[in-house]
């Protein structure tokens, strides 16, 4: 099993990222990956923080161009305390967007106006310098592989983020945010045969089902699998008169292609 993990401490800068150009790795895989991203955080010593997120952006397969940035469609957007987010609980602000593969250099997180902070009950403002124009600036660089699925969990050290500048109506947040990512799928690919019939491929473990019809060339591949074992129904077109196929316990792992080969109708 490839599992891929990295976990990394990540400093946040707001005008100007600087990266390593020796580093080849605006080559793109041919393919779309999907991505998923959370936020969460460590506790702080803080009654509340509020950080309101309005989208989440990624740069993929490009290091040096600034503007080259793609919006992920966030679907949780809105204010969120940071200390509520503790104990294993987060928030899924991206599911499953499709990305090219290759290499996913830079995450953004983009916040609004509405930052505030709580101390002995009283509410004062967050500054976030530039971060309202530019977004929160995450390097990765992390190699996608095609047909698979990664997490990546925003894990903000509030005590390390925010900055008392004197005096509690110059509060600043300057985020310190440990990411770690993982691949969290698998695929199953094979053929089959013969060639003309119209044919769908099942694959279930109990909680959820995916499928797939094969091409014109009778190849498939169901992707998107959690790791597990799966029960895959091939069947073909009732007018065909076949008789469908049933192939037990197929074994997904993360990151990796279960290949079938070729399977036959008798």
């Amino acid at each position: 099993m490839n599992y891929l993990k990295q976990l990394a401490l990540l400093t946040i800068t707001f005008i100007t990222f600087f990266s390593c150009g020796d580093d080849d790795s605006s080559s793109s895989v041919q393919g779309n990956s999907q991505i998923s991203i959370k936020l969460m955080d460590d506790p702080g010593d803080y009654e509340h923080v509020y950080i309101d997120v309005v989208d989440v952006m990624v740069k993929v397969n490009n290091e040096s161009d600034d503007d080259n940035w793609m919006s992920l469609d966030a679907i949780n957007t809105g204010v969120y305390d940071l200390l509520a987010l503790t104990g294993g609980v987060n928030v899924l602000l991206v599911d499953d967007f499709d990305v090219l593969s290759g290499t996913l250099n830079q995450i953004r997180l983009v916040l609004g106006d509405d930052n505030t902070i709580v101390i002995d009950g009283e509410t004062f403002p967050l500054t976030t310098p530039s971060a309202q124009q530019s977004g929160l600036k995450i390097q990765v660089n992390e190699s996608l592989l095609p047909n698979i699925g990664y997490t990546f969990l925003l894990d903000f050290d509030v005590d390390e983020s925010i900055v008392n500048a004197g005096n509690s109506d110059n509060i600043i947040l300057k985020p310190v945010i440990r990411a770690s990512v993982e691949a969290t799928t698998g695929t199953i690919s094979g053929s089959v045969l013969p060639l003309g019939v119209q044919t769908e491929i099942v694959a279930t473990n109990g909680n959820d089902t995916i499928s797939a019809y094969a091409d014109v060339d009778g190849n498939f591949m169901l992707m998107g699998l959690t790791p597990g074992n799966y029960t895959i129904t091939i069947n073909p077109d009732p007018i065909s008169e076949l008789t469908p196929l049933i192939i037990e316990d197929v074994e997904v792992t993360l990151e990796n292609d279960t290949d079938l080969g070729v399977i036959s109708f008798e």
